[in-house]
């Protein structure tokens, strides 16, 4: 009994130990076998190589992390955005002729170099406009303008709208490339947003980031501009350049940066002015030449519960007439300064930005009336419409 024991005890050793090392050197050998996992970071590299990018926004819930590509939204912009480059003259010194300055400073006309800027722009029609900012191009003798595919033109201005920071140029060049426009209420609030542009003379860079806010207002010297905010990194040479959504559409013209220091890079903040903005004032500047605002001449600001208690009203809501323009539209109207103004044509009017704004789509010379509360009164004014002045040098406003 003892020997068969150990007969068997010797025949299971030696069966597992042959089990081990089949299992550890030829799995396969085994019915039903498992096959090795793939690696995760390699399915990524075959998937990524899809001619077809799929964004996660549109994967089904639990479907898992899928590969984006934002290639094909740059691809289809890229074409349409190019390089400006401005030319403003050289200003002459102010103290050229003093003949202490000439000793010290050589025999020269007192002129320096010519000041060289540069931006960018989106070709936003077939016909050869360009949608650019204002301070890209403002003061400028030359404008020279590079396409992607390296054709250089020079460029003319249509028009230019100081107060939306907006300007567009016209080239003459067969089979240009145009950007496809996003319609105007589009964009949201987490949006992936692309930017292209030339910052630091880099031509057609592209970043990527979410759009991060809606309606940002008071903002440089935009007057009637709000802004969308984004996190794409934009930088100096972005200014004009095309802020795009996934599939390639136009949804702003990057305009400015938050920066810690004057001439300062990207800091995470970045602002766009609309597309629905820009179209407007794009339609006004080729019909006409210009953008035509109502005016009225008053100034305007918030009216704060503080103010409503210092004026003995129960209510804050409205815009507080702080100054009227003698002689102005307003004036004439029968506007006083402490007038709150709570709708302008029907229109509701909350804030001093709301009243600009309410005024400025009114035409020139039409008539409009303006409900006010006066005191403890309720008041209604008809006021015909003046045409805004042009904006006071380097603020861009000039009250409404």
């Amino acid at each position: 009994m003892r020997r068969l024991w150990l007969i068997f005890s010797q025949a299971v050793t030696v069966a597992l130990a042959l089990l081990f090392v089949v299992v550890t050197l030829k799995p396969d050998w085994l019915p039903g076998s498992a096959q090795p996992l793939a690696r995760p970071d390699i399915v990524s590299i075959i998937e990524a190589a899809s001619p077809t990018p799929t964004l996660a926004a549109s994967a089904p819930a639990g479907a898992g992390l899928v590969v984006a590509s934002y290639a094909a939204a740059a691809q289809a912009a890229a074409p349409a955005v190019v390089s400006i480059s401005s030319s403003r003259p050289a200003q002459r010194h102010p103290h050229a002729d003093d003949p202490w300055f000439r000793y010290f400073f050589g025999q020269g006309n007192g002129r320096g170099t010519p000041v060289v800027g540069q931006g960018s722009g989106v070709i936003v029609s077939a016909q050869g406009h360009v949608l650019t900012n204002h301070h890209v191009i403002a003061g400028a003798s030359e404008i020279e303008v590079l396409l992607l595919d390296g054709r250089r033109t020079e460029a003319r201005v249509v028009g230019t709208d100081p107060e939306t920071d907006l300007a567009v140029l016209k080239i003459d060049l067969p089979r240009l490339p145009s950007i496809v426009l996003a319609t105007s209420d589009s964009a949201r609030v987490g949006d992936v947003v692309l930017a292209i542009g030339n910052p630091f003379g880099l031509d057609h860079t592209v970043t990527s980031g979410i759009v991060s806010a809606l309606n940002r207002t008071g903002l440089a010297d935009s007057a009637f501009a709000n802004f969308m905010q984004t996190d794409a990194a934009i930088n100096p040479g972005n200014s004009g350049g095309a802020l795009v959504d996934v599939q390639g559409r136009l949804v702003g013209i990057n305009t400015a940066i938050y920066a810690d220091r004057p001439g300062g890079g990207n800091q995470g903040i970045g602002f766009a002015i609309p597309v629905g903005l820009a179209r407007e004032v794009m339609a006004a500047l080729i019909e006409q030449g210009e953008v035509s605002r109502g005016w009225v001449g008053v100034e305007p600001r918030d009216f704060t519960p503080e103010l409503a208690e210092s004026l003995g009203m129960r209510s804050a809501q409205g815009a507080l007439i702080s100054g009227v323009l003698q002689g102005g539209p307003a004036a004439q109207g029968g506007l006083r300064p402490g007038d709150v103004v709570l709708r302008v044509a029907e229109r509701p009017t909350p804030d001093a930005r709301q009243l600009r704004n309410a005024v400025a789509a009114l035409a020139p010379g039409s008539r409009a009336r303006f409900d006010v509360q006066r005191k403890d009164q309720a008041v209604s004014v008809d006021v015909t419409i003046g045409k805004r002045p042009p904006p006071v040098a380097a603020s861009g406003r000039n009250g409404q």
